[in-house]
C-alpha cells in the first residue's frame, strides 16, 4: 500500500497563510482600542480640569500637553490676543526637554513680530503672518498645524501642534482631536470673562444695595406728629435707587432740638421733589439735594426764597451732571392751618376741599431748579379746613402705563383721589388705595418704569 510522503513545510506554510490575516487584524484592532482608550481618557481628563479648576491659567497648561498627546505630535503650542494688540506664546508643551528652551525662545520671538490692530477682530490673514514667522525661526525640519480658537464666533487665539517627523500627516483624525481640545479651550476662556462678570456685578449689586439702605435711611422713616393733622406717605423707587424725594422738616432750631412739635409756633415743611432720570446718578443728587435744602429751611426764608437759595447753591452741580429737579415746597402752621408753599414747575398738589367735595391745585410759577442760575419763584398760601386733603406725588403715578401702553394720567389720578377722600379711613388708606388703583392699572406681570411716591396731609 503506497503512503502519501509527509510534507511538513507544505503543511505548516499553510496554516501560516491562514492564521496570519486573523493575527494581523486582532493587533491591529486592540491598537485602534488603546488608542481610542487613550484618547477617551485624555479628553475625559480635559473634561474633568474644565469643571474642576476655578484658576483658567492652571487649565491652560494642560491644553498643549492634551494636543501633543491625541495627535502624537513632538509638542503643541497655545498662542492668544491681548486687549493691547500682541499676540502672545501662553503655554508649551515639547516632549523632549533639551529643546525646549530654544523653541520657546524661536516661537515668543516669532509671535512679537506682530501686532494687531487696536479693536479689531483677528483675521486670516493675521494667522498666516504668524505661521509665516514660525516656519522662519523654527526652521524647515519642523512641521506646524493649527487651529483657531474661537469664543463667541470670535478668534481669540490659536492652538499648534509641531512635529519634526517628515512623515507626519495632518489627518482628518487629528484635526478634530485638536479641534475638541482648542474647543474646551474656548469654553474655559468664556466661563473666566463670565466669572469675572459675575464678581463685577455682585460688587455693584452690593454697592447698590448700599446706596439703596442709605436712600432708604435718609428719607423719613416715620411721618411727624402734628398737631390737628395726620401724615402719611410712600416711596416706590423703580430701581433700588430712585430719584424721587419727599421730607418732613422742622423750620426752626428748637423744633430740631427738642423735636418740640407741640409749641403753637412750631411749623413743618412738607416737600416733595424728582430729580430727572433715575438711578444711582438721580439718587446721588436727590441725597445732596436733601442736605442742600435742610439748611437752607433753617434760614427763616419763605419758601419762594428757599427756592430761589437752593436753586442758586444747586445750579453749577446740576448743570455738570446734565441733571434737572422738580419740586414743590411748602410749610404748615397748624396753629392757623396756613400752608405757604412755592412751586418749581414739579406736579401741583391737589386739594381736596371737604365742604364741598371738589378738588383744586396747589400751584405757582417758577423753573425747574437747575434751569437757570437766576431763576425766580413765587409765594402762594391757601388756609385749609378741617377734614381737608393735601395730596403732594411725582409723576412716576400719572404716567404709569399699561400693557397697551396707555398712561394712568392725571384725569384718573384726580378721580381716584376724590374717591378715596370721600370713602377712605384716613391718609394711610388713601396712599393705599391709590398705589393699589395704579399698580391694578399697570398690571400684575408689569413693574412701573419710574419712581412713584405720594405724601398726603389731612386735616382732622
Amino acid at each position: 500500500m503506497s503512503q502519501v510522503p509527509y510534507h511538513p513545510t507544505e503543511s505548516n506554510s499553510s496554516a501560516a497563510t491562514d492564521v496570519t490575516p486573523v493575527v494581523a487584524l486582532k493587533e491591529l484592532v486592540a491598537r485602534l482600542n488603546r488608542e481610542q482608550n487613550k484618547i477617551q481618557d485624555l479628553l475625559s481628563s480635559l473634561g474633568f480640569a474644565l469643571r474642576s479648576f476655578n484658576n483658567l491659567n492652571q487649565f491652560l497648561e494642560l491644553i498643549p500637553l492634551m494636543a501633543t498627546r491625541v495627535t502624537d505630535a513632538d509638542g503643541s503650542a497655545l498662542f492668544l490676543y491681548k486687549p493691547n494688540g500682541q499676540i502672545r506664546l501662553e503655554q508649551l508643551h515639547w516632549q523632549d526637554s533639551q529643546q525646549r528652551k530654544n523653541i520657546r525662545k524661536a516661537l515668543e520671538t516669532a509671535s512679537s513680530q506682530i501686532t494687531l490692530l487696536p479693536n479689531s477682530a483677528p483675521l486670516t490673514a493675521t494667522t498666516g503672518i504668524l505661521d509665516d514667522e514660525m516656519h522662519r525661526y523654527l526652521g524647515p525640519d519642523v512641521q506646524i498645524f493649527g487651529t483657531a480658537i474661537l469664543v463667541k464666533h470670535t478668534e481669540r487665539g490659536w492652538l499648534y501642534v509641531l512635529s519634526r517627523d517628515p512623515e507626519y500627516s495632518w489627518t482628518e483624525t487629528r484635526q478634530k482631536l485638536v479641534r475638541l481640545v482648542a474647543d474646551q479651550t474656548a469654553v474655559a476662556i468664556e466661563n473666566d470673562e463670565l466669572a469675572v462678570e459675575l464678581r463685577k456685578k455682585e460688587r455693584l449689586d452690593q454697592e447698590l444695595e448700599i446706596g439703596a439702605e442709605i436712600q432708604r435711611r435718609l428719607l423719613p422713616r416715620q411721618c411727624p406728629n402734628i398737631p390737628g393733622a395726620v401724615l402719611a406717605a410712600r416711596c416706590k423707587p423703580a430701581n433700588r435707587v430712585g430719584g424721587d424725594y419727599y421730607d418732613f422738616i422742622p423750620t426752626n432750631n428748637n423744633q430740631l432740638k427738642l423735636n418740640n412739635s407741640s409749641a403753637e409756633d412750631a411749623r413743618w415743611a412738607l416737600v416733595i421733589g424728582d430729580v430727572m432720570g433715575k438711578g444711582v446718578p438721580a439718587g446721588l443728587i436727590m441725597t445732596m439735594l436733601r442736605g442742600m435744602l435742610r439748611g437752607e429751611v433753617l434760614h427763616g426764608n419763605s419758601a419762594a426764597g428757599i427756592l430761589q437759595n437752593l436753586n442758586r447753591v444747586m445750579y453749577a452741580d446740576l448743570e455738570n451732571s446734565h441733571r434737572f429737579v422738580t419740586m414743590f415746597y411748602s410749610e404748615y402752621n397748624p396753629h392757623t392751618r396756613v400752608l405757604a408753599y412755592s412751586n418749581a414747575a414739579h406736579n401741583p398738589p391737589l386739594w381736596w376741599h371737604a365742604a364741598t367735595k371738589t378738588v383744586s391745585r396747589l400751584d405757582t410759577l417758577g423753573m425747574l431748579i437747575g434751569l437757570d442760575a437766576n431763576s425766580q419763584y413765587e409765594d402762594g398760601e391757601v388756609q385749609l379746613e378741617p377734614g381737608d386733603t393735601v395730596i403732594y406725588y411725582t409723576d412716576g403715578l400719572t404716567d404709569a402705563a399699561a400693557a397697551s401702553g396707555d398712561r394712568f394720567d392725571e384725569d384718573n389720578f384726580i378721580t381716584s383721589f376724590n374717591a378715596a377722600c370721600r370713602y377712605c379711613n384716613g391718609p394711610q388708606e388713601i396712599v393705599d388705595y391709590l398705589f393699589d388703583k395704579v399698580e391694578e392699572f399697570i398690571g400684575p406681570d408689569k413693574q412701573n418704569t419710574d419712581d412713584m411716591t405720594l405724601v398726603i396731609l389731612q386735616i382732622l
